[in-house]
């Protein structure tokens, strides 16, 4: 039987955010899902908060990890403080207290399917050992964890944006992740650069009904917190760079050499 460990990083947030509505629907639906997959995939749900935190309540099912003691707020100065984590602090924390052969990565404000466990075991048996699975954008109206059966019969928007990471844990020693953090710009890349670089078989399915986020607010676009997406987008090419010296030249057509053709460009993408 495949097995599959997930993690998330649930954190506090003001009354106004919307990941207070979010959040709830993240921890049920993959409930759900490890319920669902009985049988198919033998799946463990984990959680990382800061330690300077209290504790957000989570169905039983969680295995709650070391806490985080840093972000990137630690690493370099920013305009305005936002408290964000290193992308490899949360995959740290999975890997060394783990020990299922497929790791996942997933916002916290990503819900899924109930059948997303028995996708991913799927595609595992076919030889994949990375992907990315896309979500959908369901209607902002929904608000409440009691309407998770109507967030999965909306069948939303296709969104291009990466925030689910599936991959081989015989993978992760190899990854350079650097200082990159969640919650901005190029942290996907971040990611993508990492798998497609390691893994024999690797695809992003773009146009699933696996995944998916309440509404499509996009804070994390807003100038005043670009020095954030810049630091991720100077991590990534260092990234990219340091790799093509180790495993030679990638192709500027596939990815992740075509990531180059970004960094070329002026601005952040």
């Amino acid at each position: 039987m495949v097995t599959i460990a997930h993690i998330i990083h649930p954190v506090q947030v003001a009354k106004t955010s919307d990941l207070v509505i979010a959040q709830p629907v993240t921890f049920e639906t993959l409930d759900r899902g490890r319920k669902f997959a009985a049988g198919t995939a033998g799946v463990s749900l984990y959680a990382v908060q800061y330690n300077d935190e209290e504790q957000i309540p989570l169905p039983h099912s969680f295995i709650r990890t070391p806490g985080l003691d840093r972000s990137v707020i630690d690493i370099k100065a920013f305009k305005k403080k936002r408290k964000l984590a290193l992308i490899t602090d949360i995959l740290d924390s999975l890997y060394h207290n783990s020990s299922a052969a497929y790791l996942v990565y997933t916002n916290v404000d990503i819900a899924l399917q109930p059948y997303f466990y028995q996708f991913a075991a799927k595609i595992i048996r076919q030889g994949y050992d990375a992907f990315i699975i896309n979500r959908r954008t369901v209607s902002e109206t929904f608000k409440h964890p009691d309407e998770i059966s109507l967030m999965y019969a909306d069948l939303g928007k296709k969104h291009k944006g990466w925030d689910c990471f599936v991959f081989k844990r015989s993978l992760y020693p190899n990854f350079d992740l650097g200082t990159a953090c969640i919650g901005t710009n190029w942290i996907g890349r971040v990611m993508i650069t990492n798998m497609a670089c390691f893994a024999k078989k690797f695809k992003i399915f773009e146009d699933l009904h696996l995944t998916f986020h309440i509404g499509n607010d996009r804070l994390w676009k807003s100038d005043r917190f670009e020095d954030y997406a810049r630091h991720n987008r100077d991590e990534c090419k260092r990234i990219l760079v340091n790799f093509e010296k180790k495993y030679g030249a990638f192709n500027r057509n596939e990815l992740p050499g075509r990531f180059f053709r970004l960094l070329e460009k002026p601005g952040i993408q």
